[in-house]
């Protein structure tokens, strides 16, 4: 109660209602990373396209043909690599269950070793390592059309099944989905890049959109720390919405309006909702 009075009697109401929802949601991360370490279920919608992963595996291991993942072209300290790294591990153990070849082209020095590694462990963790091939991790180039060029050669050469595109894309994206259509494999994408995600749904199979691609990681991993903040986020934006819609309710309804001027007063209602629209 002392800090909340602190923190009322400090800060203006709009930055009082700031700090409460922080530190909210961080008690919201807290809570659901300990459940998920004590072996809680936590429940996370299906995602078609993860279901689909493992349905394009199984073609390319009937058909006798590898798997192509394509991590992206941005490097490590770009949040989409990291998520698209956790999502190859669970593709390459897949694969290595299934006897099928993972090729990955990677397009920049420091994601070459990450993915080979994460390739490596998961061939192990399938209980395959010998059936690890250091040559389908391959580096091609740091130049951007160059790389997309030797992704596509490889579709055309070693004719995947199954192509991942997983990460962060530019203009390049629709190249690669275009060539996999083209050479009849079936296609999964993902993407944070608002601007090319018609691309990967005009020539995918299936297509993670937006944060579905962070969601994917936790839903494939199971990481205690991934679960939390995941539930954590679904939950504050469950909140958020009801404080616009308590929001647009206060200021269009008379009653509610009166009422919570007498309580705030007019400037703090104002405050308030400045706060809410982002102003």
């Amino acid at each position: 109660m002392l800090a909340m009075a602190y923190i009322f009697g400090t800060y203006p109401l709009a930055k009082a209602v700031m700090a409460i929802l922080l530190l909210s949601f961080f008690a919201l991360v807290l809570w659901y990373t300990a459940r998920a370490r004590k072996g809680d279920e936590l429940y996370i919608r299906p995602i078609a396209g993860l279901a689909a992963m493992e349905e394009a595996i199984g073609r390319a291991t009937e058909m006798g043909r590898p798997v192509l993942y394509v991590p992206g072209i941005a490097d490590m300290d770009d949040i989409q690599t990291i998520a698209s790294v956790t999502i190859l591990s669970n593709v390459a153990k897949t694969a290595a269950q299934y006897e099928t070849r993972t090729i990955v082209p990677c397009c920049m020095p420091l994601v070459f070793p990450v993915a080979e590694e994460t390739v490596k462990n998961a061939y192990a963790d399938a209980g395959r390592p010998e059936a690890f091939d250091r040559d389908d991790v391959r580096f091609l180039s740091q130049d951007q059309f160059a790389y997309t060029a030797g992704v596509t050669g490889i579709m055309l050469r070693e004719r995947p099944a199954a192509n991942v595109f997983m990460g962060a894309f530019w203009a390049e994206s629709l190249i690669l989905a275009e060539t996999g259509f083209l050479a009849g494999a079936i296609q999964v994408a993902g993407t944070a890049n608002v601007s090319q995600l018609p691309f990967f749904v005009a020539a995918c199979d299936y297509t993670l959109i937006g944060e579905e691609l962070y969601a994917a990681s936790a839903y494939l991993s199971r990481e205690p720390q991934l679960l939390g903040s995941l539930k954590a986020s679904d939950v504050a934006k469950m909140a958020l919405g009801a404080l616009i819609l308590l929001g647009t309710l206060i200021v269009n309804v008379e009653p509610l309006n009166g009422l919570f001027e007498s309580m705030f007063g007019l400037e703090g209602v104002r405050d308030l909702f400045r706060f809410t629209a982002g102003g």
